[in-house]
């Protein structure tokens, strides 16, 4: 009787753990199919965008899958790549020494992930052999110069994305930069979404200050003279995105290039409404500039239009970088100071940025 009863009630705690085992597995298998469906669409979405053909200076690279070993020779392409969610094995120096080239305003795109492989540009070109060891699948020049040597040399390893035809060499507006870099990862509409966020950041910023539009403003860096960017380069796209004006003969005495040292005779290029000079050292730098006669007796000077960011702070690798990522920390810093520098009275002090 006893061995009957006990029988019985193990039968059905065997039915009751059956049910809840049941019941608990039909449950996850809801969320885990639920789960592993997104994840094949998204899987199905990223296979669906290759292969891809993509054009550029030397022609046109092909990607027939999504890339999954990335290494960036482009000097700021990382930053696009880790907006778009992935993380490059290698990535190029350029400024401030940052751990796995990737700067502060960058930073928590890395998540837990490991830090890229730093190579560096020593002035002969992309180092090729370290870039092979890192076995990449796809290499990014976008923002760079590779010439034809070095792009054909790269190639032997892995598709690469050189620099794009329109424009100077270190020329491509971020814009296009980071929907070019997205369309080679299969991501052609989050791309496009980033980038809409930050424009939308210069619109708010060109509102709030209306005194900008139609203001002339220059950027330029006391480098063996006075080095001043053309309208190619993107530091000086930051100016006209914000409602500036470049100088008129800007471009005819720069030239093809991204910028060029001009002559005492066109300092005149300097006398704009605000004036932007990356500088070594602030002070030393201003002091050394007001004792240029020539430099001295503009406008731009004597009414102190002026801006100076410290290029070995991460604002001023920030202003250099123009990426969708450090743009919004640039526009944070450099907005306020021209603010400052256009609000047309001469007792406003232009100050630096408080981090």
């Amino acid at each position: 009787m006893l061995g009957s009863l006990r029988g019985t009630r193990l039968a059905a705690a065997l039915v009751s753990a059956l049910l809840l085992f049941t019941t608990a597995t039909a449950c996850g298998s809801g969320d885990d199919s639920k789960a592993a469906a997104e994840n094949a669409e998204n899987k199905e979405s990223a296979n669906s965008a290759f292969p891809v053909s993509i054009p550029h200076k030397y022609g046109s690279t092909s990607i027939k899958a999504e890339p999954k070993r990335i290494v960036t020779v482009g000097l700021t392409d990382q930053d696009a790549v880790l907006a778009l969610g992935k993380v490059p094995v290698g990535t190029t120096e350029w400024l401030g020494g940052y751990k796995g080239a990737i700067g502060p305003w960058a930073a928590d795109k890395l998540g837990s992930s490991k830090a890229p492989t730093v190579l560096k540009d020593t002035g002969t070109g992309p180092q090729t052999e370290k870039i092979a060891a890192l076995k990449p699948d796809l290499i990014l020049a976008v923002y760079g110069g590779l010439t034809k040597e070095q792009y054909e040399t790269l190639s032997k390893f892995a598709p690469v994305m050189a620099q794009p035809k329109a424009y100077n060499d270190y020329g491509v507006p971020w814009q296009e930069q980071t929907e070019i870099i997205g369309k080679a990862l299969g991501q052609e509409a989050e791309a496009k979404e980033l980038v809409e966020g930050v424009q939308a950041d210069f619109k708010k910023a060109a509102e709030d200050n209306p005194d900008f539009a139609g203001k002339t403003a220059v950027m330029a860096t006391p480098y063996e003279g006075m080095f001043v960017f053309g309208s190619q380069d993107p530091r000086s796209r930051l100016l006209t995105d914000l409602g500036f004006k470049l100088p008129t003969d800007l471009d005819k005495v720069i030239g093809d290039e991204f910028g060029a040292n001009i002559s005492k005779e066109r300092t005149d290029l300097l006398d704009t409404d605000a004036l932007v000079w990356i500088v070594s050292d602030v002070a030393k730098d201003e002091a050394k500039l007001n004792k240029n006669a020539l430099y001295a007796d503009l406008n731009v000077a004597k009414q102190d239009r002026e801006v100076f960011v410290p290029e070995t702070s991460d604002y001023g690798n920030s202003v250099s970088f123009v990426t969708v990522l450090s743009l919004p920390y640039m526009l944070d810093r450099l907005v306020p100071q021209l603010s400052a520098a256009v609000d047309g009275d001469t007792a406003t002090k232009v100050e630096q940025p408080a981090s």
